[in-house]
């Protein structure tokens, strides 16, 4: 009971705040989380995660209503749960732990910057604009209108307080703690509007039954065009990863049952699939709300069911007090949750000892804030892919007798050992090394060490093979592994 309170406070504000910055209802946002502790909190998979609506789908889901609207939204939103079930029915939820950890830092990263962007209009009381470059590049004139603009200043002061309350709030005294950082900052600037009659604008609240929209018959057409079904795909693919290995991460913090991913990838797509009924945001899993309920003690699931619970009751007995909630108050809340997604700590050590895969991260990142989550997270795959197969692909070509080889009055064969992995990434080396060799002399070519030889590299050997062995040259024999029996 202890547990699910805390998560429900901590969820409140993050509900409401992504919904907001999500161009959509607050209420949506409530919604998912309602769904994200009843439904998906009652099916096995993961027993302590808590799901609900994600920051890290805050830029996929305004992206995907700018384009195609809200009532798309549903539709989107259930397919990729139908996405989610399909995967998991084919024991696929196990393969997202495969997906390199440079590209998943480097998407929270890219989504960190693009929040932080886009809530600094919020906090400023300004309209942001559409893509990533936009937004950086419109900040100084947005503070510059903020500043002379009347309800500019205090606009401002709210989200920069929000701000500096959530910093220092883990320095507080113990009994201040025990309520969620982000609760106690938003419970404070609304107190201080309030009390201090400031211009800044609040949360519009409809109602939570007039937020329910079930996408209608005709909105499915949407889905044979093509942008339509990519952004279902990213939907799919982008929650599952980060619900899959935020259960990763929630697995290290408790010593209970193990996240089983085909299940909890199966118990997310259920969820989004009735989210997408509902006309709601698509959830994830959060990691925030998840170890916020381990340190609360919880040891069932009934914690995150119960979450659910106090969400709806939440939305159904006190709806008006979420217009008391200023909307810089919420950015900055946003802006907060952004900046930690930004990996500072980790990056460091990562330059250090392995710096392709920090490239990863930083070109994922870039590539997200200038093009797009969806087009941003495949380059940073292909560029991970890339750098897998360029290493792997490492082949060692030696000359066993170099000095022999160099003696220009030596008539012997000139001895070459191929070893490793020789693929068409290494074909102009080996050519290079091969073409060099002194004309006119016999040479044996030693593959018997090689692992593997594409087909690109065989032909080319076999090519070269046979000009060397014309009839004016010399003869080349090529000695090959034995066949496996």
């Amino acid at each position: 009971m202890a547990a699910s309170l805390v998560v429900f406070l901590v969820a409140l504000p993050l509900c409401v705040g992504v919904a907001v910055a999500s161009g959509v209802p607050a209420e949506l946002g409530l919604i998912t989380g309602i769904v994200g502790g009843i439904v998906t909190g009652l099916l096995p998979g993961s027993t302590l995660q808590v799901s609900g609506p994600a920051a890290g789908l805050t830029v996929l889901v305004f992206e995907a209503v700018r384009e195609h609207g809200l009532p798309m939204l549903g539709v989107i939103v259930l397919a990729a749960g139908v996405l989610q079930l399909v995967m998991g029915a084919l024991r696929l939820g196990r393969w997202f732990r495969a997906i390199s950890v440079s590209v998943v830092e480097g998407m929270l990263a890219g989504i960190g910057l693009v929040i932080i962007a886009g809530q600094l209009y919020a906090a400023a009381g300004q309209e942001a604009p559409a893509s990533g470059p936009d937004k950086l590049a419109g900040l100084p004139s947005a503070a510059a209108a903020a500043l002379g603009d009347t309800a500019g200043p205090a606009s401002l002061a709210v989200g920069a307080g929000t701000v500096l309350v959530l910093v220092v709030w883990g320095r507080l005294p113990r009994p201040v703690r025990a309520v969620p950082a982000a609760l106690g900052a938003v419970v404070l600037a609304t107190a201080v509007s309030l009390v201090c009659s400031l211009p800044v604008a609040t949360v519009e609240v409809h109602g939570l039954l007039d937020a329910v929209r079930p996408p209608g018959a005709d909105a499915f057409g949407g889905l044979l065009s093509p942008a339509v079904l990519g952004t279902v795909l990213a939907f799919a693919l982008i929650a599952s990863a980060e619900s899959l290995f935020g259960a990763a991460a929630v697995d290290r913090l408790h010593d209970g049952p193990r996240t089983r991913y085909d299940q909890e990838l199966m118990a997310q797509g259920a969820g989004n699939t009735v989210c997408g009924l509902l006309g709601a945001l698509p959830m994830t899993a959060v990691v925030i709300r998840s170890s916020a309920n381990v340190r609360a003690g919880a040891r069932t699931r009934a914690s995150r069911v119960l979450h659910g619970v106090w969400l709806l009751l939440f939305a159904a007995a006190l709806p008006g007090a979420l217009a008391l909630i200023p909307l810089p108050a919420l950015a900055g809340v946003l802006i907060h949750a952004g900046w930690k997604l930004l990996p500072f700590g980790r990056f460091g050590a990562l330059w250090r000892d392995h710096r392709g895969e920090a490239l990863i991260l930083v070109v994922t990142a870039v590539s997200i804030v200038l093009v797009n989550m969806f087009e941003g997270v495949l380059i940073g795959l292909a560029l991970s892919v890339a750098k897998t197969a360029w290493e792997t692909s490492a082949v060692r070509l030696r000359i066993l007798d170099p000095r022999t080889a160099r003696d220009p009055g030596a008539t012997g064969p000139i001895r070459v050992q191929l070893s490793g992995n020789a693929t068409f990434l290494r074909l102009p080396k080996i050519l290079d090394t091969l073409e060099a060799l002194p004309q006119g002399r016999p040479v044996e070519l030693d593959l018997t060490r090689l692992h593997h030889v594409d087909h690109a590299c065989r032909v080319a050997l076999e090519n070269w093979a046979a000009r060397h062995a014309a009839p004016d040259t010399a003869p080349v024999r090529v000695t090959e592994p034995a066949p496996v029996t």
